[in-house]
């Protein structure tokens, strides 16, 4: 969401600062999946999770949450032990399928 908000033009420039630093820190501090991994038609819906044990990556968590509460964004912060169908892993991450529940859930 904070990713729409710079891409639309709609952050200030200071903002616009601070959301490429924290998007930088994050580009470097672990590996983004081929794009592949997100293609709709192999994978719908597919969302990356951090795991609980990214601890360094959560706690950065804070300045998307307060950039988005400042721009009246509404957002939700979810935990989930299962969230889906495990279809990339790594040390600090998981890309998941949602299970047909939540997609169905989320939709309506």
């Amino acid at each position: 969401m904070s990713n729409r908000l710079a891409k639309e033009g709609r952050l200030s420039p200071e903002d616009w600062t601070s959301w490429r630093s924290a998007n930088d820190y994050y580009d470097q501090a672990y590996a983004t999946p081929h794009k592949s991994i997100y293609d709709p038609a192999v994978n719908p819906a597919a969302q990356a999770w951090f795991k609980p044990t990214a601890t360094h990556l959560l706690a950065r968590i804070d300045f998307y949450t307060d950039l988005l509460t400042r721009y009246d964004i509404e957002y939700q912060l979810i935990h989930s032990t299962d969230p889906g169908k495990v279809v990339y892993e790594d040390d600090v991450q998981i890309v998941v399928v949602p299970h047909l529940s939540s997609l169905t859930r989320d939709a309506s």
